[in-house]
Order: structure tokens, then sequence, then C-alpha cells
């Protein structure tokens, strides 16, 4: 008779022997399982390749054998693992280990090459150190920081005390090399003298390779703002402003006036910045378009300063230079710059602006409106207001001297007469700024026109047509945004 055994709450099916009921050969099947369990069962046992269930040789001989459930084979199939995962997990294991050994063992020859370049530095070879210094610091940025902590850099600071142009110029590019994006190294070297030993250099022993090297010093450790008043105060700025008309570098020019760039943005560098003319050095170099951004640059760090103000407005020609910038259309970098100048020192200074006026400003900044960058129209649009504010208080001043010298209505013919007389002035106001507007729509037009000639390769004795002409002449301040 079919029995059914229960093994972890899971109903198992076994076989009887043979019941003499119905026959001898026949079985009697019992099952607690439906048909799709039951294949399911042997299907799985068949995927874990089988078990046979064999009564133990020291089981009684009554006790069945032990069933087995689907959990059972499960569980088996489960924890089976298959016989490569082992040996690949193994192998995966033993690269990682051999490329981390690989990085170990060339960091540990790094650190003893370093430490043996340190050695020589501090040995009689230290030119040959420093050489070396230099050419292990080009491009690894790891080897900067562990040879400053190894000592490198006093070796290299007394080295500049040498009278050896070669073993200055080696000093000075191992120092460099040292700095470069490494603001702890660039404490360090500040912090142990290096800008008066330069300064010292050039001064005692004028060489224009040492001079080249000490600007390009100069330029690396200005980018850190705590070195920014060291250095303006050290008297590196007469310097570098010297540099600047070096006919034999153009390297050296370039160095010099981004360093310069870097120092002028501390406020505290702006009076020896004054002290060293470079305001009117650069108000008369503003024509060079290959220098004239950074120029400008400068300028708008020192704008801020009421003395630097006044140093920009008291050299000759000054507005008229910058509003020339202005129209400088194919440098959208300079108009914004020359018109933040102009911005700022408009709503700073009366007298100012009354310069700007009489240097034409007014024509530049409507064209500027209309054809400059996002940002040059926003600014030449506040400049443009502060001018309308001087002009609105001019013309109630004048208003208002001309109404005191009338005197008071006695009757109503009297008081419509002088109605009649201060609509009359209101009128002629307002013809002659209408005028004026006109008159500046029309030199835009033409100098807009001149310029398209001038890009189109066009003669010089070219004449716009009568046509233009006529069209300018039509104009009216309907398409000035004012």
């Amino acid at each position: 008779m079919g029995k059914c055994h229960r093994r972890n709450d899971v109903a198992s099916v076994v076989l009887d022997p043979p019941v003499s009921t119905t026959g001898p050969d026949h079985f009697k099947l019992w099952s607690t399982f439906s048909r799709a369990s039951f294949r399911r069962m042997i299907l799985d046992a068949v995927r874990c390749g089988g078990r046979s269930h064999k009564p133990s040789s020291k089981s009684p001989p009554d006790q069945p054998p032990r069933p087995v459930g689907p959990i059972d084979v499960r569980s088996e199939c489960e924890h089976k693992k298959p016989a490569g995962s082992d040996r690949l997990s193994e192998l995966l294991r033993l690269s990682e280990s051999s490329e981390n050994e690989e990085d170990v063992r060339q960091k540990v020859q790094m650190l003893e090459e370093l430490k043996r370049v340190v050695k020589r530095l501090q040995s009689s070879n230290v030119l040959e150190g420093a050489k070396e210094v230099r050419r292990l610091t080009k491009e690894v940025s790891d080897a900067r920081t562990t040879l400053a902590l190894l000592g490198a850099i006093p070796p290299l600071m007394a080295l500049l005390d040498s009278e050896d142009s070669i073993s200055q110029i080696a000093a000075l590019y191992a120092l460099l090399n040292l700095a470069i994006g490494n603001d702890a190294n660039k404490a360090a070297i500040v912090k142990a003298g290096a800008i008066h030993k330069m300064l010292k250099l050039v001064n005692e022993f004028p060489n224009s390779e040492v001079a080249e090297a000490v600007v390009a010093n100069f330029l690396g450790l200005s980018a850190l703002d705590s070195n920014k008043p060291i250095i303006g105060s050290s008297g590196a700025i007469p310097f570098l402003v010297k540099n600047l008309d070096n006919t034999n570098s153009c390297q050296a020019r370039q160095d010099s006036l981004r360093a310069l760039y870097n120092l002028s943005i501390s406020p505290l560098n702006v009076i020896p910045i004054l002290e060293s003319d470079l305001i009117a050095f650069i108000m008369n170099k503003l024509g060079d378009m290959d220098v004239s951004e950074r120029f400008l640059s400068i300028l708008c760090n020192l704008v801020s300063v009421a003395e630097a103000r006044k140093a920009i407005s008291s050299v000759p020609d000054a507005f008229p230079m910058l509003v020339d910038v202005v129209s400088w259309t194919d440098a959208p970098g300079c108009q914004e710059k020359a018109s933040y100048i102009l911005m700022v020192m408009a709503h700073k200074s009366y007298g100012d602006r009354q310069a700007m006026i009489e240097a034409g400003v007014a024509s530049a900044l409507l064209e500027l409106t209309l054809l400059g960058s996002t940002l040059a129209q926003k600014r030449a649009s506040r400049i443009l207001e502060c001018l309308r504010v001087d002009k609105g208080k001019q013309v109630s001043d004048n208003y208002g001297g001309m109404s005191t010298t009338i005197s008071a209505p006695q009757d109503c013919t009297t008081y419509c007469s002088s109605v009649e007389l201060k609509d009359g002035m209101e009128d002629d106001m307002m013809s002659q700024e209408k005028k004026a507007v006109k008159q500046l729509v029309q030199q835009s037009l033409q100098n807009n026109m001149k310029r398209i000639v001038k890009r189109a390769n066009l003669p010089h004795e070219f004449v716009p047509s009568d046509h233009l002409k006529t069209f300018t002449s039509s104009s009216t301040s309907k398409s000035v945004p004012f």
C-alpha cells in the first residue's frame, strides 16, 4: 500500500511492495500531489543529476528508505557550484594582487629616486640635483609634494646665491616647477625669502635669461592670494613694468603682463601700482590689439579705487582712447571691459561724465547698444541713463533760472503770456534734444557704413550713395532704444 511520508512539512511519494489484492504484477500509487507537481519534482531531480535513495546497511530492515522531497532536491541544486567559478575568482584575486604589487613597487622606486636627488642637493653636486628636480617635477605632480617634504627647497634657495648664471637658472626653473599647481609649495618658497633673492639676482647680475626665469617665477607665485601683497610690497612691480618693454623676449612680456594682472587683484597693491606709472603706460599702449584686453583687465581691477580713477582721468586723452576702444566691434572683450571702466567712472564723478560727453561717448554708446554683446549693451545703457539724468538736471536748472526772471502774474493776461512763454521754452528744449538724438543716430549709421566699407575692402574714396544719405537724414529717434 502506498505510504505518504512528510519531511520538512513537504509530502513525498514512495512505492510499496506489490499487494496481492489485485494481482502480483500491480502496484498501488498514493500521492498527495497533483500530476503537475509530481512532474515538476521529477524534472528537478533529473536536472540535478538524479539521486538514488537506498536504505542504509545499518538501518533496521523494517525502516522505510528516506524519502526525498522537492525542497531537498532544490537545496542541493542551489548549493552546488560549478567547478570553474572558484578557479576564475582565484585568478582574478591573483591578478589584482599582482597589479597592486606592481604599483607599490613603482612607488617605492620613485621614492628611492627622489631621496637620492635630495641627497645630491645636500651634497657638493647641487647643480646636478637641481637639474634632476626640474626634470622630475616637470610633469609628475606627486614628485613636487614629495620633494618639498624631503627638504628640496632650502638647497635650491641657497643655490640662488651662486654667482654662476647656469646654477642660478637651474635653481630658478627647479623652483618654478615645484610651485606649479601646488599652493603649499608656493607659500613655502615665498616664506623662504625667494622674492628678495630673485630681485637681487636681476639687479646685481643683469642677464636676460635670468630675468625671464625670475618673471616666470613671479607669475607662478602671484597666483596664490596670500603671496600677492608680499610680492607687491617687495618692489617686484617696477621690475615687471620695466619688462613690459622687453623687446628680446615676447614670452617675458606676456608673463610680466599676466603677473601684473594677478597682483592688481589685491587692493593692497593699488598704491605700488600707481607709484610705478603703470596706468600711464597702459593708456599709451591701448592701441596694441594683442595686449589691449589684458591691459583693460588690469584697469578693471583698479578702477574701483578712487586714486586709480583719478590717475586714469589725469592721463591726457584718456577718455577719447577709451571711447575709441568702445568702437572696436572686432574685439567684444575689449568693448565689454572699456564700457565697464567708463560705467564705473561715470557713476562716481560728475567731472568724468562731462569729459566723456566732450569725447563723444554718446554716439559710441548708442552704437554699442545696437551692435555690441549683451553685456556691453547693458553697460552702455547704464552709462546713457546716467548721462540722461545729468541732462535732465541741466534742463531743470535752466528752466528754473529762466522762470525766476519772470515776475508774478498780476492779471489773467500776464499769467497767460507767462504760460505761453514756458510752453515755448519747453518746445525749444525738446526740439533741441530731438535734434541731438537725430544727429547721434546719423553719426552712428555713418560710422557703421564706414566700417562695412572697410570690411569689404572697398577703396577709401568710396562715397555712400544718395539713397543712403537720404535714409540717414530721414531717420528719427524712434530707432534708438533710449
